[in-house]
């Protein structure tokens, strides 16, 4: 009895899913440093068959988990996002200005330094998007170590500026990313998508006919040569919110049946199959390489730069206010946090160095881990000090 409260109270915790990342992210580096790395490529090859007929869909488990599982993972971002533009903090456009603003100085700082430090690298530069992402699990989690000394506005402006961020990276994704497409897959895709508007505009709000037509979405955008993941979002949008008889809303009871399972099982899985970097050989090199040094870079110094001096003028212009009970060394500290880029990196990074395709494949790992550590870090460090000042100063009035 014990030790199941105490696992309880574990996930309970807001910086649970934030620990655990961590948690299997530093397993994965261990076993595949370890005599057991044959063991962790092995089942990262496993190959997974899934058959209907003529239909056959053959992967290795590392493919499921990054087309298949994290579909589901921006599903629940697709829920998060239409309910805060229709009934949350990005439904008035006050709420939106400085998050917004925020977030798009961190996806163009980060982007513009990683091409300035592999403009001379043509294959290279397909990375572009890998430092513009923010792992708003990992973050948050970092943030929410320091407890009740962070007000709950700094919490929300990351929390609203990594949302805004991750549909930046659904977009880039949808333009940058996509292989050669296929007609006939994306007029399946298409045909889909109809059907589920028709259901949202008749006003269905069962679940399950959202889901079964979700799931040929899903298989029809994979065979289409759009990444996969862009169907979660689609269905997202449009499963409904509002009842027209105060019936349970279909979105909110599909967001929270989703959010234990993406939090503490897709994410940290995703986390341990991409995040194995091998060390056998590291060297300086490994870190001065132009691609790892552009990302990390990008993701330590574009993010700070980018999210705090958009953040600054669109105070100093008067078109937002400082975050209620926050100072400017919170806010500061914050930006290095939104470096984490982590999981959502890695998961562009799959997109941008294909295994066996790019010469760069694997390369960005190394770029993402240091940059993230180092974000994660010294964001934490200096959003303590900044919130031990502010204690401090409240102390002394």
């Amino acid at each position: 009895m014990p030790l199941r409260s105490t696992f309880t109270r574990f996930f309970q915790l807001e910086a649970a899913s934030g620990l655990l990342l961590i948690a299997a992210a530093a397993l994965a580096l261990i076993i595949n440093n370890s005599p057991l790395s044959h063991l962790y490529a092995a089942f990262l090859d496993v190959p997974v068959v899934a058959q209907i007929g003529a239909l056959k869909i053959a992967k290795p488990a590392l493919l499921w988990i990054n087309d298949g599982l994290m579909a589901l993972f921006f599903l629940l971002i697709g829920l998060e996002v239409k309910r805060e533009l229709l009934d949350g903090h990005l439904s008035k456009p006050s709420q939106v200005v400085l998050p917004g603003a925020a977030a798009i100085g961190g996806m163009v700082v980060p982007a513009l330094i990683y091409w300035a430090i592999n403009k001379d690298y043509p294959a290279a530069l397909s990375g572009w998007a890998i430092p513009m992402a923010t792992d708003i699990a990992f973050a948050l989690g970092v943030l929410a170590l320091l407890g009740k000394r962070v007000p709950v506005s700094l919490k929300l402006f990351l929390m609203t500026l990594a949302i805004i961020d991750d549909l930046g990276a659904i977009i880039v994704i949808a333009v940058f990313y996509s292989a050669d497409l296929s007609g006939a897959a994306l007029a399946g895709a298409a045909a889909c998508l109809v059907a589920l508007i028709a259901m949202n505009r008749l006003g269905v709000i069962k679940l399950g006919p959202y889901l079964i037509i979700g799931l040929i979405l899903w298989v029809c955008v994979l065979k289409s040569g759009v990444h996969a993941t862009l169907a979660g979002v689609t269905l997202a949008f449009c499963i409904p919110m509002r009842t027209k008889n105060a019936e349970p809303s279909p979105l909110l009871t599909l967001e929270h049946a989703l959010h234990p399972w993406v939090a503490y099982g897709i994410l940290p899985l995703f986390a341990f199959a991409n995040a194995g970097v091998s060390l056998t050989g590291v060297s300086l090199e490994s870190f001065t390489h132009h691609v790892p040094m552009g990302i990390a870079a990008g993701l330590l110094i574009g993010k700070t730069v980018g999210v705090f001096g958009l953040t600054w003028l669109a105070i100093k212009t008067g078109l937002a206010a400082l975050p209620n009970g926050a100072n400017w060394g919170q806010v500061f500290g914050v930006a290095i946090l939104c470096g984490i880029g982590f999981t959502m990196s890695l998961f562009v990074g799959s997109l941008a160095f294909v295994p066996g395709a790019s010469e760069f494949a694997g390369e960005d790992r190394m770029g993402i881990l240091t940059g993230s550590i180092l974000a994660a870090c010294i964001g934490y460090a200096v959003t303590a000090m900044a919130s031990r000042k502010k204690a401090e100063t409240s102390g002394l009035n």
